[in-house]
């Protein structure tokens, strides 16, 4: 009499294949979670979506007689530090280098650590703000009551009044908001033991 079903060693082989394939299915998504961030942060940087701003090294070779106002907004989500464009708005030829400076100061009795992400609103318009120098997603850490002055270069993309929903655009507001690399508590200010140094990045 014949005993029903596959043969012992036909089953294992198979549940074996079976097993190596979740197994391979669950390494990818682990990888594919771990390269998602930092793919959507290119993307974001490669098209603007969202209002990320583009990273370019070099000017703009063409400077209109256009001008457009850029306003300059910082929050912080997290970290016990005071900070604050140094100055609220520019007015700007379009094509035209510019440079402000955000200051961030640290309140708490112990060192903190810091990074920045931004944003440019109308999210359009994040394609055609171009930024040569920034402290964006490069971490800072500030000693008790220490200041940083953070300055930003940029420019605007001539290449945005040729764009039907921008040509008439009169204001850009470039936004910063700090959290913290680590929760960390929110302590009582620290003395006054504030010294400035100039960051680039």
């Amino acid at each position: 009499m014949t005993s029903p079903g596959k043969p012992a060693p036909a089953r294992d082989r198979r549940n074996l294949g079976v097993a190596a394939v979740c197994a391979g299915v669950f390494v990818g998504m682990v990888g594919m979670s771990y390269a998602a961030v930092p793919l959507y942060r290119l993307f974001c940087q490669v098209t603007g979506y969202g209002g990320t701003t583009q990273r370019v090294e070099q000017y703009s070779d063409k400077i209109l007689d256009k001008t457009i106002v850029v306003r300059f907004d910082a929050n912080t989500s997290g970290v016990p530090w005071e900070f604050q464009p140094k100055q609220r708005e520019v007015t700007l030829r379009i094509g035209e280098t510019q440079e402000i400076s955000y200051t961030a100061r640290n309140l708490a009795a112990k060192a903190t650590t810091g990074t920045a992400t931004y944003n440019v609103t109308p999210e359009m318009a994040g394609a055609y703000f171009n930024k040569i120098q920034c402290f964006c997603f490069t971490e800072q850490t500030l000693e008790p009551g220490q200041s940083y002055d953070m300055p930003v270069q940029f420019f605007v993309d001539p290449e945005i009044v040729n764009v039907p929903e921008l040509k008439n655009l009169k204001a850009i507001t470039l936004s910063y908001t700090f959290y913290p690399k680590h929760p960390e508590a929110v302590e009582a200010p620290a003395t006054d033991t504030s010294k400035t140094q100039k960051l680039g990045g």
